[in-house]
This record gives structure tokens, sequence and C-alpha cells, in this order.
């Protein structure tokens, strides 16, 4: 079965409107929210086998089966709505407190604390995307025009296996694979032979501002939140998705 399938079979289970941090302005249906249906005991046998099928291959599991909408096409959201979808699914789950352990940086030693999920915020970007869903802007060690694009889920899943598939002992050009596909247009040009050609030399200066740019300027919630330690310390920490994001049961 399909996703249009399996979404359209799903579309009358109980479920909640969820708004997208995108706001759909990435997608050709402009989507601004989703109908995402409510985790069950069944799931639980997903959320259970996690050991065995993984974390990445759990959320895409997830994702197939709780999105109720037969045009959007998991693959081509980008990762800042996939992330309101697992915080969502979590939420109506098993509540919005998430426990973690960490070290505190006085002492070494570890403590617990929790998160309130639902005090998460949406970060502020500073650029408006084109109507295309692309960005431009200017390269500041090359000065060379560029046009680029946030990677939507499909695309960072297919960097991931590359990355795995690739022959151990030898270094994974693992930033310029990802180049490729954020740099959509070059100097008015989008010629994939000339793009390819500018990164294999494009200073780092240009490619960690490429970086910077995108993850600042891609609409999302911001999962970092700051945790005072027993001894007043300042603690840092970003939400992840692995396997006890969604296993407090266990």
């Amino acid at each position: 079965m399909n996703e249009n399938q399996l979404a359209q079979e799903n579309f009358n289970l109980p479920h909640d409107v969820l708004a997208l941090p995108s706001k759909g302005i990435f997608y050709k249906n402009k989507k601004k929210s989703i109908k995402v249906g409510y985790l069950t005991a069944n799931d639980e046998n997903l959320l259970a086998s996690v050991s065995n099928i993984g974390a990445t291959n759990l959320i895409y599991n997830l994702l197939r089966s709780k999105i109720y909408e037969p045009d959007v096409k998991i693959d081509e959201l980008i990762n800042g709505d996939v992330e309101a979808v697992l915080i969502f699914l979590r939420n109506t789950a098993f509540g919005p407190e998430y426990n973690v352990t960490l070290n505190d940086p006085e002492t070494g030693k570890e403590f617990e604390t929790s998160i309130n999920l639902e005090s998460l915020n949406f970060k502020t970007t500073q650029y408006e995307p084109n109507s295309d869903g692309t960005f431009d802007t200017i390269l500041p060690k090359t000065n060379t025009p560029v046009k680029l694009k946030i990677l939507n889920y499909g695309e960072l899943r297919e960097l991931t296996k590359l990355e795995e598939e690739y022959p151990k002992g030898m270094t994974t050009p693992s930033v310029t694979w990802r180049l490729t596909k954020q740099i959509v247009e070059l100097n008015g040009s989008t010629s994939k032979e000339e793009i390819a050609k500018f990164i294999n030399k494009m200073p780092i200066m240009d490619s960690k501002f490429i970086t910077n740019f995108l993850n600042e300027n891609e609409p999302k919630l911001d999962l970092t939140q700051e945790i005072f330690a027993p001894s007043g310390k300042k603690v840092t920490v970003k939400i992840t998705f692995g396997v006890e994001f969604f296993r407090p049961f266990f």
C-alpha cells in the first residue's frame, strides 16, 4: 500500500490538525497544516520493535502511518515539519514532560531533569524564501550569487544511506554531497556540472556560510533548551529523536 492509499484509508480515524512551522511555503500544495493521527495501542508494537528496525525506520514508519493527507509525501517534508509532527505524536501519547539525564559541568555528576515539550518556541528567521521555496544570497568569500534550497526528509535519508554504505576507512564526502543538493543555481546557471566543479574548490568560509544560512532560515521549533544543574551552572541540551524519545513507557 502506497502513502496516498494509506492516508486515504486512515482519513476518518481520530486525529488533530497540526500547524506546520513552514506554513507550507516549501510545498507545491502550500498546505499550512496537516491532519495527524494519535499513537494507538497497535503502534506500541512498532515502538517496541525499534531495536530491530532502528530509530530511522521507526520515524519513517510513524510518519507514513500517522499523517492523514493523501497529497502529502513524507519524503518531501522539510525536517522542521517532520520534527513538529514527532513532537505532536509524543505529546499526545505520553504527555509533554520529557525526562533527560545530564552531567553537571561543575561536579561531573549525573542529574535528572525534565523538559516541557509544549514550551518549545518557533525559531525566528531573517529571510523569506522565494515562491519556489529557494533562497537567493551571495557567498561571502567568492562573492558568488547562489540559489539555495533546504533539504527535505527524503534527501536527508538518502545522504544518511550513502554515508552508511560508503567503504570503511575512506573519507566520506558528506559535505560535498550535501552541497550539491543545497545549491540549485550558481551565478545564474543551473548546470549540475558547473555547480559540482565550483563545490570542489569552494573555500571553507563559503561552505560554512551555506550550512549556517540554511540552518538559521529553516522554519522549525527551537529544540535547544538551557537547564540549570544542581551546582547552578547552565547546561545547554538539544532534544533529539532517538529511541528513548518514543519509549518513555519502558
